[in-house]
């Protein structure tokens, strides 16, 4: 049994498609995340199976969105908007306190991900 890619309507733009599947990966997986951090604290298996689910639907999002967008483009998108949302839930959920250094760190790692992400690359062509 094989089940079938998602696909996307032909009138989206790539671009849309692409940002639509970061976002619901960073989402999927920020759901997988809690449901990980619940099922260590409570040692319920409801976050356990909740969170085994986001993971199986993550992969099938994860695959689908291939057929549309670069493997880098997804991946770094995907972790870019997840290190965010984790710091902002760590914050609200948890009550954890970053310093100011330590979201100039993240600020800083993040735009060195989109530097990596978005610099032209030189060729190697005519030797």
């Amino acid at each position: 049994m094989s089940l079938p890619l998602l696909r996307a309507p032909e009138s989206w733009p790539t671009w849309c498609v692409g940002a639509i599947a970061m976002l619901l990966l960073a989402g999927l997986d920020l759901v997988g995340a809690v449901a990980a951090k619940e099922w260590s604290r409570s040692g319920d298996a409801v976050p356990l199976a909740g969170g085994v689910a986001a993971f199986l639907v993550l992969f099938w999002v994860y695959a689908s969105s291939l057929q549309y967008a670069e493997l880098a483009v997804v991946t770094l998108g995907w972790v870019v908007v997840l290190q965010v949302g984790l710091l902002v839930l760590d914050h609200v959920r948890y009550g954890v306190r970053l310093p100011l250094g330590s979201w100039v760190a993240v600020t800083v790692i993040l735009i060195a991900q989109a530097y990596l992400l978005l610099a032209p690359t030189g060729t190697s062509e005519g030797g």
